[in-house]
């Protein structure tokens, strides 16, 4: 969907000698911290950037005492429906939003789900989220997985806090129940990239980006196991594809999970919850950040969904018996 025009500004810069003989898209990103470097290049080429009113290109190098005039667009980059739908926001400010978002509810449309999703709640909670790409989601929680995600609410948060992302120095921390007793903790260092077999489905595959995913056992059952998930990087279905490929797949994960294993002669009480967890047992417990605006390193936690503190509970009385 194209980006919708809202209003048009001029901005004037003098770029300084210090920057002679680096890139111009380069100096231009260092002078203007807000934006990224991708959408000054992209302002550069669409002609939105000029130098004694002609256009230049993004590698002419910088002489010094250039005027760049830049006409700064304000869009409102999706044409997302704002829906009034409950979100559980667990802190806010002028710069950040963070959200423990439920079980069922999609991070943003897309083909098959235009509505009801995380996104359209922020655009009725927020409607200045409009102005931003992805109404300032800065990353994504599977349909099926419970807990935090932080917002932006600038253009500059979010390239703040997406750098922070690419860089690894987001710490996202989660808790898992998977099948069979694991032993100790340990770390999955496995490139994950299209399931060959299955476009749907992530793998573990050789050609496939890195990917790397530290494991803790936070209590054994007879033939379970919960565990502390810390993602190093964030590739698609990481924990549940790393889990799988060592052998401990994600009760009741309909993609990585296979057929419900019940562990012989358990009760009806085992089998009933084993069989009516309708979800992977995944829940997005820790969120810890660098600010946006402060500098402050922020740390937020969610509590377990009450659907795993039960299943939780039924192992440890199986366990018991």
């Amino acid at each position: 969907m194209s980006a919708k025009i809202i209003n048009i500004s001029l901005l004037s810069i003098i770029i300084p000698n210090r920057l002679i003989g680096q890139r111009i898209d380069v100096a231009i990103a260092q002078m203007l911290p807000n934006y990224s470097r991708a959408k000054i290049t992209h302002w550069i080429r669409s002609g939105d950037a000029l130098i004694h009113h002609k256009t230049f290109k993004p590698k002419e190098k910088v002489l010094g005492g250039e005027v760049v005039v830049l006409s700064i667009k304000i869009e409102k980059t999706n044409a997302w429906l704002a829906q009034d739908i409950a979100i559980d926001v667990v802190y806010e400010d002028a710069a950040i939003i963070v959200v423990n978002k439920p079980v069922g509810l999609v991070t943003h449309p897309g083909a098959s789900n235009w509505t009801g999703t995380l996104a359209n709640a922020l655009l009725h909670y927020d409607s200045s989220l409009a102005n931003l790409d992805r109404a300032g989601i800065v990353h994504r929680l599977d349909k099926n997985t419970s807990g935090l995600m932080v917002v932006a609410r600038s253009e500059y948060a979010q390239k703040y806090l997406t750098e922070q992302l690419q860089t690894h120095s987001i710490s996202r921390e989660y808790s898992a129940i998977v099948y069979a007793h694991m032993i100790s903790g340990g770390i999955v260092e496995e490139p994950i990239g299209r399931d060959p077999k299955d476009r749907i489905r992530q793998a573990v595959v050789e050609d496939g980006k890195d990917a790397l995913t530290h494991y803790r056992v936070i209590e054994r059952f007879a033939h379970h196991t919960h565990v502390k998930a810390i993602l190093e990087t964030g590739r698609t279905h990481q924990i549940r594809v790393h889990l799988s490929f060592i052998g401990h797949p994600l009760i009741a994960d309909p993609m990585y999970g296979g057929k419900i294993r019940f562990p012989k002669k358990a009760d009806e009480q085992l089998k009933n919850a084993l069989k009516n967890f309708n979800r992977q047992a995944l829940h997005a417990k820790k969120l810890t950040l660098t600010h946006p605006t402060s500098a402050e390193l922020m740390s937020f936690k969610a509590p377990l969904p009450q659907d795993m503190q039960d299943l939780l509970q039924v192992l440890a009385k199986f366990d018991a018996n």
